[in-house]
């Protein structure tokens, strides 16, 4: 994996080692939190607790998968301004920084996908070999958050959203959000239980572990969907299409077909791809709240589409 990238070609094999990895990563922290709660049920989380969970994970969710991603960094549609403000305000809940610096982490990834350059590439400059590629993967999934290529700084990558004075001042206010994000599931667990106790376990379990793996779900996106699943479009990066990540993250799973066509607010592009997140935006649409939506036709897809799809784990 040295990091150059001929469109059409399939990589060869990856190693069986790289693939327990990913495996481990993908498995061992969701059966761990099963474990948790089944441990800790009626003693240290309740069924309040994990509907918080789940409830502000999609709500949140959507902040990056729609709002953070779709709207501000490609720009796929158009949105009411209650939108625009609450879709950045649910983003910067995920705990994944401001708006601006995701966008620029995320346009640079773009514009540089798979080559030197591109902050969280499993391939361009780890080197060859079994162990290369685990160091791929981790600093895929998170490693470059702790390198010099991770947060991108300044206006070059997304002057637009720094000369926004909405956006500038949703981003002064991040501190703020976090706290906001925390706050909920503690005063909801305390309104609910009574107690400070229940307070937090609502925090514990609808902020911090919420978070984390909302977190490592996304992260995913940058480390197996550029390693493991489909190629169903030419792109000029290892882009994946992986399902069970798309399941995590409500389409952003569908990599190999975002990076194909970027400007696209739907990223399931076939009847079998589960989007969730262009589902949301197609109800927005009809309440006339987003509008000029992008989606490629017929014809596009055609032009870009493989004529071999590279198999799981290739």
């Amino acid at each position: 994996m040295n990091g150059t990238v001929q469109i059409g070609t399939v990589r060869p094999g990856t190693s069986t080692i790289s693939k327990v990895v990913t495996l481990v990563a993908v498995i061992v922290p969701p059966l761990g939190l099963l474990s948790a709660i089944g441990l800790f049920w009626g003693v240290g989380v309740h069924p309040v607790d994990l509907v918080l969970l789940v409830a502000l994970y999609v709500v949140c969710a959507f902040g990056t998968t729609i709002g953070f991603h779709r709207y501000f960094t490609h720009r796929s549609f158009t949105a009411h301004a209650s939108v625009k403000i609450a879709l950045a305000i649910l983003g910067c809940m995920t705990m994944q920084g401001p708006i601006t610096q995701w966008v620029s982490d995320h346009r640079k990834h773009h514009a540089l996908s798979d080559r030197p350059g591109d902050p969280h590439s499993p391939h361009a400059g780890h080197g060859e070999g079994v162990l290369a590629a685990i160091r791929g993967f981790v600093h895929a999934h998170v490693g470059w958050l702790f390198s010099n290529l991770g947060m991108e700084q300044g206006r070059a990558y997304a002057k637009d959203l720094y000369d926004d004075h909405v956006i500038r001042w949703i981003d002064r206010l991040y501190l703020l959000w976090v706290v906001l994000t925390l706050g909920i599931p503690f005063a909801i667990g305390y309104a609910v239980g009574g107690t400070w106790q229940s307070g937090v376990e609502g925090l514990v379990w609808g902020g911090l572990i919420r978070i984390f793996c909302y977190q490592h779900a996304t992260f995913s996106v940058n480390s197996i969907c550029h390693m493991f699943g489909r190629r169903d479009f030419e792109s000029r990066d290892e882009s994946r299409n992986n399902w069970f990540v798309a399941a995590l993250v409500f389409g952003e799973g569908w990599h190999n077909n975002h990076h194909a066509f970027p400007a696209s607010a739907r990223h399931g592009l076939r009847r079998s791809q589960i989007d969730i997140s262009w589902w949301v935006i197609k109800g927005l649409e009809r309440l006339g709240l987003v509008w000029n939506v992008h989606v490629p036709d017929e014809a596009q897809l055609a032009r870009r589409e493989t004529r071999v799809h590279a198999p799981v784990g290739a």
